[in-house]
């Protein structure tokens, strides 16, 4: 099939949604197509929001799509609010793919409430850092699926996990699409099957639209590589592997596994993951050789992760006895505090034992373990402000406060605020980085989805 005019079509949007837009959004496409789109909840959020989960067409094939598996990652949910009204529109388009697709835009509508700040712009590294949100591992509806790897015992999937697991064992899906994003860098895939006839179909449709790839360090130092810029999906028992390996303990992992991983123990399903920056700039891309060797830049981007979080932890010393249990900010900002202090030995020794790291970096490495790396680090400056921010909120509605507890916290918070204004200036002036338009990034995720759906069809 030829995707070209529906790629094309996708509208230049200059926001994102929030999860009442996306809902509204749904029920209007049912309401205007009622013979080809149901909307039904597919679950609640822990907050009690409805999951609405969009049924499109009556292929034979199952295809279920869901977006914002992790709360700052709406580009997803443009995706399929584009997709989905391409495929009720467009009889060739739907039958020709022949799936029965299941769409749900928001999986985690608590979490992405906490970013919508920064959904409607400026679309700088400051407004982002500052307004961004992320769960930790355990509360990831991404990585909450149920797991029983060696020592490592989770069931305890979330509600949301617990629609999409229902999903997952009703309809059986052929083909399933985790609409991920990443923040920085350049693009890059990541599917459960190895299917080289794709790769270049992929990487292509970053480069048509002028994204460059991402050509630095895979995410985790385990991944398997299928081809540039294509990776095998991770599961948490490779990263089980790789800690008790290279640190010689037992792994003090609180979370379950991925999507994949459980949709593969129910039915044989090919999953795609695509990971699109939000900014990119172009030495993610840059083959040539650097000043460095590859262990000098992991070495370094472990010292510089060690300064940075131990100057966080120092932050949250002067104020972690008055932040609430239910304070949604401080729990991920903590994992890795703990993690960079237990892992980096794991990381250091991971790096000094491959001979394949002594070769000189390139360039792509180097600006990845470095200035990326501080693009990341500076995301938990911003939730480490915001830990702060959601105490003094809380306290101020209370009638017998502690002046003395408010004014230490709004200390913190400004020497925070004011840190994280430097910081994101000295990123600023280190980038030469461009905020992506939307319509590139979706043009991106929907000709990947497409391009994996066909093969699917023509071939499973």
């Amino acid at each position: 099939m030829n995707f070209e005019s529906v790629v094309a079509n996708v509208p230049d949007y200059k926001a994102f949604l929030t999860v009442e837009e996306m809902d509204d959004s749904c029920r209007e496409l049912a309401n205007e197509f009622p013979d080809i789109v149901t909307v039904f909840e597919a679950g609640k959020s822990r907050k009690g929001h409805s999951i609405l989960c969009m049924k499109i067409g009556n292929g034979p094939k199952n295809a279920l799509c869901f977006a914002c598996p992790h709360p700052n990652e709406p580009i997803g949910a443009m995706t399929l609010e584009y997709f989905s009204r391409a495929l009720a529109e467009n009889d060739d388009l739907r039958e020709g793919l022949g799936f029965t697709w299941y769409m749900i835009k928001c999986i985690d509508p608590d979490g992405v409430r906490l970013n919508e700040n920064w959904f409607k712009g400026p679309f700088n590294v400051y407004t982002y850092t500052r307004n961004y949100y992320r769960p930790i591992g355990y509360e990831q509806v991404e990585w909450t699926f149920p797991i029983d790897y060696k020592e490592l015992h989770f069931h305890n999937p979330l509600p949301e996990t617990q629609a999409l697991m229902t999903l997952i064992q009703e309809i059986k899906p052929e083909f399933m699409y985790s609409l991920h994003n990443a923040g920085f860098g350049g693009a890059y895939w990541y599917l459960t099957h190895d299917l080289p006839e794709l790769y270049e179909r992929l990487r292509d449709s970053a480069i048509k639209q002028g994204i460059p790839l991402n050509l630095g360090e895979p995410e985790e130092p385990f991944i398997t590589k299928f081809s540039p810029a294509i990776f095998k999906n991770m599961t948490i028992g490779e990263a089980y592997d790789f800690i008790e390996k290279f640190s010689g303990n037992k792994p003090n992992i609180k979370n379950g596994t991925s999507s994949s991983d459980y949709a593969s123990t129910i039915t044989d399903c090919v999953t795609l993951l695509a990971e699109l920056p939000y900014f990119f700039d172009s030495r993610i891309e840059d083959l040539s050789e650097g000043e460095i060797t590859r262990k000098e830049a992991i070495l370094q981007n472990v010292k510089q992760s060690q300064a940075h979080f131990d100057l966080l932890d120092k932050m949250l010393t002067e104020v972690r006895t008055y932040v609430s249990v239910e304070n949604p900010f401080v729990k991920l900002v903590e994992e890795v505090i703990q993690y960079i202090k237990e892992g980096s030995e794991a990381k250091v020794k991971w790096a000094e034992s491959n001979p394949e790291f002594e070769k000189m970096a390139s360039r792509a490495e180097i600006f990845d373990n470095l200035q990326v790396a501080k693009f990341y680090n500076g995301l938990y400056l911003g939730l480490t402000v915001r830990t702060c921010e959601y105490e003094i909120e809380r306290l101020k509605r209370e009638k017998n406060r502690d002046e003395i507890v408010l004014s230490i916290l709004m200390e913190t918070c400004e020497k925070g605020e004011q840190f994280l204004k430097e910081y994101c200036g000295n990123l600023e002036s280190e980038l030469d980085y461009l905020a992506i338009p939307i319509q590139k990034l979706v043009r991106i995720q929907l000709e990947s989805g497409l391009i994996v759906a066909n093969y699917i069809r023509e071939n499973r």
